[in-house]
């Protein structure tokens, strides 16, 4: 295989080819409905049609996209696509959205980009080397020994408008600020970025955390499925932070009770 270095370069060029038409497309009304609440644009299928011709023609290794399914294999390697990430907030013309490409071997990510063009944001990772993050605070992940424990300092944390009420609650409760930007993977790129301190999902789809794993871990974070275990393109569910959000966020997962009723 190819390195991660050499794959990432391409991934971005073809990601770079399909960003114009993401600014274009803002607003694009639902073209196909997937299930409640769940739909995608027209765009959403083209970008996709784009990066899975375009990726599988340059490196010859298989696509499995959110739009489009496929039969490349994530225990082995693939690339794994969303061509909108937050389609409802794109549908709307709310900018929260980007495109998120990663590869995945044996079920882990070991390249991803995120494109967030309309609010000027970008995150590359890749095994061996540093990651590179575009429009972020200055400080950057907020994690680390120097760290002021979350009662003293924001305490901000990524979740969906799906989390269950009791886990909402009880993040609250502890001091803790749950957020709703709409994309999860901007969620997981916040975290990598220092803007939230922790983020947590029960979603089963990779494209939707495999880019975020890489970024959190890259950035110095901790990445897991809801239950403390590596995250895997199998998860269902993705719990990042600094060491000790991450920590309070299992513990309220464990104390609620809800990651057994997501399993």
């Amino acid at each position: 295989m190819t390195s991660p270095l050499e794959l990432v370069a391409m991934a971005e060029a073809v990601v770079d080819d399909v960003e114009q038409l993401f600014i274009d497309g803002l607003g694009a009304p639902p073209a196909r409905f997937k299930g409640e609440g769940d739909f995608a644009t027209e765009v959403d299928l083209a970008i996709e049609a784009h990066l899975r011709s375009t990726l599988t023609q340059m490196t010859g290794i298989g696509v499995y996209g959110e739009e489009g399914g496929g039969d490349a294999d994530l225990n082995q390697t693939a690339w794994v696509v969303d061509p909108i990430d937050g389609t409802a907030n794109y549908a709307a013309g709310n900018p929260m959205c980007g495109t998120v490409v990663s590869l995945v071997h044996e079920g882990k990510p070991i390249v991803a980009i995120a494109n967030f063009p309309l609010v000027g944001r970008r995150l590359v990772a890749a095994h061996g080397m540093e990651l590179r993050t575009l429009g972020g605070p200055k400080s950057g992940f907020g994690g680390g020994q120097d760290a002021l424990a979350f009662e003293d300092s924001r305490g901000h944390i990524g979740c969906s408008s799906h989390l269950p009420t009791t886990l909402f609650d009880d993040l609250r409760s502890i001091g803790l600020r749950p957020r709703m930007s709409g994309s999860v993977c901007l969620d997981s790129a916040f975290v990598a970025q220092g803007v939230f301190d922790g983020a947590v999902n029960f979603s089963p789809h990779p494209w939707d955390n495999a880019a975020g794993v890489l970024f959190v871990q890259s950035a110095g974070g901790v990445a897991t499925d809801p239950q403390g275990n590596p995250w895997t393109t199998a998860s269902k569910g993705l719990v990042v932070g600094t060491e000790q959000v991450h920590a309070t966020i299992l513990d309220a997962i464990e104390r609620t009770g809800v990651g057994n009723r997501q399993s």
